[in-house]
C-alpha cells in the first residue's frame, strides 16, 4: 500500500517541500530501486538466520523509515527517509513467500494461499492512492506514512503469536560482488531514465550513465555464470514460465508505476481535483482490482495462470487505448472506464505472476524465485515512473498546465506495448513446451544443491 499511496502526495509534497517534479521521480523510485536492490539479499539473510526474526525486523526499520519520513523538512531529507523505508521493506516480501511455503507443503493448498497472497498485494496496491487521498485533505501529507506504525506494530504482535520460525536446510553463500553489479546496473539505468531529459539524451553525462548501465548488466551476467553460488541462479531462467513470470512482472508494474504516476499529477495538476477527489477518481481502479485480485488467484489455482494473464493483457490494451484519447476536458466518466479496466488488468496478473514463478521450483529455491518476481515488480515500478517523466518531458519541468495531457499520450502507446507482451507471454508459458522447459530446469537445480547439502 505504501508503494502507492505516495503517489497521491506528490502534489502537496512539491508544494510543501518545494521540490521539481524529478524529485517526486525519486521519491517514488530511490524506494523501488533500493527494495529491488536488497530483496534477494534479505531472501538468503531470512534463509540463513530465520524468517521470523528477519521479518519482524524489516517491520521495525519500515516504520522507523515512515516516522523519518513524516518528519521531514526538506525534499532531499524525504528521499534519505524513504531509502530508510526501502531497507525495511526488502525484509518482508520475499521473507512472507518464504513462510507461506514453509508452512503451506501441499501444493494444491500452497497455489490457494499464493494466490490469496497476489491478491492481497493487488488489493493493497489499488486502496493506497484512495486512503492517501482522504489522509492528505484531511489531516496533511504527512500521514501517509503516519498510517503505517500501528499496521507495523499490529503485524510484529501477529508474528510473534503465529509465524513459526523457520530457516533453510541449505545456507547458501552471499555473493557481494552480485549484488553490487545488480545495483549499480539498476540506479544508473533509472538515474539516466529520470535525469535524461534535463541533461539531454546526447550529453556525456548521460551516456556515461547509460554506458555504465550496460557494462554493469554485461559484467554481472559474466559474474553470476562462473560464480558456484551465485545472488541469481541464472538457471532459473531456463524455465519459460519463470523467465515469462520475471518479464510480465516488470512490464505489469512498469505499466502501473507510471499509471499512477502521470494520473496522480494531472488530475491534481491539470484537472485541479483535490486529492480526496483523485482518490475518489481512483476508486473504480481499487475496486476493480479488489474483485478480480481474489477471482484470480482462485482461478490460477484451479485452471493455472493463462486465463488470468489473458485477461490481464486484454483489459490493459483496452484502458491504454482509451488513454490514449485523454486531453484536459476528457469526460470523468470515461476516467472512470479506463481505471476499471486497467483495475482488472492490473488485479488479475498479481496471482499468476507468483506462481509461475515458483510453480515446479524445489522448495528450497521457492523463496529466491519469489524473490526475484519480487525484485522484478519493483524494477518494474521504477522504470515505469521513470519513464513516464522521460517521455512526458516532465522530469525537465515541462509545463504541468493543458498540453501535459497531450504529453501523456505516447506513454499510453507504450502501456498498450507493454499488455500486448503480458498477452503473448501469457499464452506461450502456458503451452506443453514451456512446461515441459520448468520441469527440466526444476530437475536440474535439485541434485547440485543436495549434494552441497550432503557434503
Amino acid at each position: 500500500m505504501d508503494a502507492t499511496i505516495v503517489n497521491v502526495a506528490l502534489p502537496a509534497i512539491r508544494t510543501d517541500l518545494s521540490g521539481s517534479v524529478s524529485d517526486l521521480q525519486w521519491v517514488i523510485d530511490v524506494y523501488t530501486l533500493v527494495l529491488a536492490s536488497l530483496l534477494m539479499l534479505s531472501g538468503a539473510t531470512a534463509d540463513r538466520y530465520g524468517r521470523k526474526r528477519l521479518f519482524q525486523i524489516g517491520l521495525s526499520v519500515f516504520a522507523l523509515g515512515s516516522l523519518l519520513c513524516s518528519l521531514a523538512p526538506t525534499i532531499g531529507f524525504l528521499i534519505a527517509a524513504r531509502a530508510v523505508q526501502a531497507i525495511g521493506g526488502s525484509m518482508l516480501n520475499p521473507v512472507a513467500m518464504s513462510i507461506i511455503t514453509q508452512v503451506f507443503v501441499e501444493p494444491r493448498e500452497r497455489a490457494r494461499a499464493i494466490g490469496m497472497w497476489g491478491a492481497v498485494v493487488g488489493i493493497s496496491m489499488a486502496v493506497g492512492p484512495i486512503v492517501g487521498g482522504l489522509l492528505i485533505d484531511l489531516i496533511s501529507w504527512q500521514a501517509v506514512f503516519w498510517i503505517n506504525l500501528p499496521v507495523c506494530a499490529i503485524a510484529i504482535a501477529l508474528t510473534a503469536i503465529f509465524v513459526p520460525e523457520s530457516r533453510s536446510p541449505v545456507v547458501r553463500t552471499l555473493d557481494p560482488v552480485g549484488q553490487i553489479l545488480a545495483i549499480i546496473a539498476l540506479a544508473t539505468l533509472v538515474y539516466g531514465l529520470i535525469e535524461g531529459p534535463e541533461h539531454g539524451w546526447s550529453s556525456p553525462t548521460t551516456l556515461i550513465v547509460f554506458t555504465v548501465a550496460a557494462v554493469s548488466v554485461a559484467g554481472f551476467l559474466i559474474w553470476e555464470r562462473r560464480h558456484p553460488d551465485p545472488f541469481i541462479d541464472l538457471r532459473f531462467f531456463g524455465s519459460v514460465p519463470f523467465s515469462s513470470a520475471t518479464l510480465i512482472a516488470v512490464s505489469a508494474f512498469a505499466a502501473y508505476g507510471a499509471f499512477l504516476f502521470l494520473m496522480s499529477i494531472y488530475l491534481q495538476s491539470v484537472r485541479g481535483l483535490s486529492a480526496i477527489e483523485t482518490g475518489a477518481l481512483f476508486l473504480p481502479l481499487a475496486v476493480a482490482t479488489m474483485i478480480s485480485s481474489p477471482l484470480s488467484g482462485a482461478a490460477v489455482g484451479r485452471y493455472g495462470p493463462r486465463l488470468s494473464l489473458t485477461v490481464s493483457g486484454v483489459m490493459l490494451i483496452a484502458s491504454g487505448v482509451l488513454m490514449l484519447g485523454v486531453d484536459a476536458d476528457t469526460s470523468l466518466v470515461l476516467l472512470g472506464v479506463a481505471f476499471a479496466l486497467f483495475g482488472i488488468g492490473f488485479g488479475v496478473v498479481n496471482a499468476p505472476i507468483t506462481n509461475s514463478a515458483v510453480s515446479g521450483m524445489p522448495r528450497e529455491r521457492a523463496g529466491a524465485a519469489s524473490a526475484i518476481a519480487s525484485t522484478s515488480r519493483q524494477v518494474g515500478v521504477s522504470i515505469g515512473v521513470a519513464l513516464a517523466g522521460s517521455v512526458t518531458g516532465a522530469s525537465a519541468e515541462a509545463t504541468l498546465g493543458a498540453d501535459f495531457a497531450d504529453a501523456m499520450h505516447p506513454m499510453w502507446v507504450m502501456v498498450v506495448i507493454l499488455a500486448a507482451v503480458i498477452l503473448a507471454l501469457g499464452i506461450i508459458s502456458t503451452t506443453r513446451w514451456g512446461t515441459r522447459t520448468a520441469d527440466d530446469i526444476a530437475a536440474r537445480l535439485i541434485d547440485p544443491v543436495q549434494e552441497r547439502a550432503v557434503r
